[in-house]
């Protein structure tokens, strides 16, 4: 099938989930899309992220609560948060705007944007799934939180902070835990169980099939690196200068690079202070018997079912792009894999586990960029996503095209505008 609607051209450059979301739905609307890059569909954080679609996340990272904790971790080389020494005074402006959006001003607006893409979230995913004939890849069968040993009282301040922010949660007893997943360790006290979260079996698959439909569809993916965005004096289209020598024009241009999105906002006139978040996976061959998603509130880590096996996933890393892994970070989610699964790795070690990492970029107000630029009319932005690319992914796809096509958004892009920053 070849769409040949007339709406023109339309480049996306970034074929992780976002952007072949964004992708699909704008070759639906009538637009000739190219996807470019250079890696290929799904190669990037899409491949390795935990799988968890977290709709219950509306908080945003920047949390004061942290404060305290922050030396300790930081210090910690195999905690869940850490920084690399030699990275520390490149990241450090990204950390000043991190401590800002602390403010309990910034914050509440903040957590507020999160929300209004997580309301919507999981049925533009259902539907995207749909349409692609890969809806059996979209898990709805819940998540829980774990707590070991955490005091009542804490536990109690963590239900109503869901309570207040409007999520759907239920507290369980440790008991009530290991009767949705019998698997889970007896040193498990308390959890929670929130009904409107799911994930996926495998993110990579996901990836390919969208990239299957979006071809069938009439889409183009191309493997090519970007070099340089020019504007062209021909039809008021845009130059993209290829690392492969090859010139290409496009009548509208979307930037969903992730973590590589911000030479690129750079070129077109925007200073966005992105930072890469290293993130790590342990994949597990070994299957467990776990039917949906569990975090670990005291461990700071996320276990998945998946069709190969068991993901581990959750540790935080900045020391940006070049540096190589540090196997030690991956590793390190073993033993609290085995803590909460005792039975599942009780003859196992991290060994066993292929080792991943990729990178998230994040800025520093926990929103990502999305819609259209204030500079270039025929640019746009989907970049940005942090811990919630997977989780965002359709909904802000269906976003982006309704602002490119002229339409209305079903909310308000303004807290995500790419100028938001100064």
């Amino acid at each position: 099938m070849n769409n040949t609607s007339g709406l023109g051209s339309l480049t996306v450059i970034g074929a992780g989930i976002v952007g072949l979301s964004a992708a699909i739905q704008l070759q639906r609307a009538g637009f000739n899309v190219t996807v470019i890059d250079k890696e290929g569909a799904g190669a990037g954080a899409s491949k390795g992220n935990a799988g968890h679609f977290a709709t219950e996340h509306t908080f945003p990272l920047a949390d004061p609560t942290m404060l305290p904790k922050l030396p300790g971790m930081l210090l910690d080389p195999l905690g869940p948060f850490r920084i690399q020494p030699r990275y520390f005074f490149k990241a450090l402006p990204w950390f000043m705007r991190f401590l800002q959006n602390m403010m309990p001003g910034r914050r509440a607006h903040n957590s507020a944007a999160i929300k209004a893409l997580n309301l919507g979230a999981i049925d533009a995913m259902r539907s995207l799934t749909e349409f692609c004939g890969c809806e059996h890849l979209l898990t709805l069968n819940g998540g829980l939180l774990v707590f070991e040993g955490t005091p009542v009282a804490e536990v109690e301040k963590e239900f109503r902070a869901y309570v207040d922010a409007g999520v759907e949660v239920q507290l369980l007893s440790g008991d009530e835990v290991r009767a949705l997943e019998p698997s889970l360790s007896e040193n498990i006290t308390h959890g929670f169980y929130f009904a409107n979260v799911g994930h996926t079996e495998d993110p990579y698959r996901l990836c390919l099939a969208l990239q299957a439909k979006f071809e069938e569809i009439g889409g183009q993916v191309v493997t090519d690196e970007l070099l340089q965005i020019k504007a062209a004096k021909i039809n008021s289209t845009i130059a993209l200068e290829m690392n492969s020598g090859d010139s290409r024009h496009t009548d509208r241009l979307i930037i969903a690079s992730g973590a590589w999105s911000k030479p690129f906002a750079k070129q077109l006139g925007y200073s966005v202070p992105l930072e890469t978040e290293r993130g790590y996976h342990l994949m597990m061959p070994h299957k467990s018997k776990l039917s949906r998603t569990v975090t670990s509130y005291n461990r700071k880590f996320i276990i998945t079912p998946m069709a190969e096996g068991t993901r581990l996933a959750g540790t935080v890393e900045f020391g940006g792009l070049k540096a190589p892994p540090v196997d030690a970070r991956a590793d390190c989610l073993f033993p609290h894999g085995k803590a909460l699964l005792p039975e599942l790795f009780r003859d196992a070690s991290a060994s066993d586990g292929e080792r991943w990492m990729g990178f998230r970029p994040s800025l520093p107000d926990s929103l990502p960029v999305l819609g259209r630029s204030q500079k270039q009319s025929n640019v746009f932005f989907s970049f940005g996503h942090q811990h919630l690319g997977l989780t965002w992914s359709a909904i802000t796809a269906e976003l982006l095209t309704q602002e490119v096509t002229g339409k209305q958004p079903d909310i308000d892009l303004s807290p995500y505008r790419i100028d938001r920053f100064g």
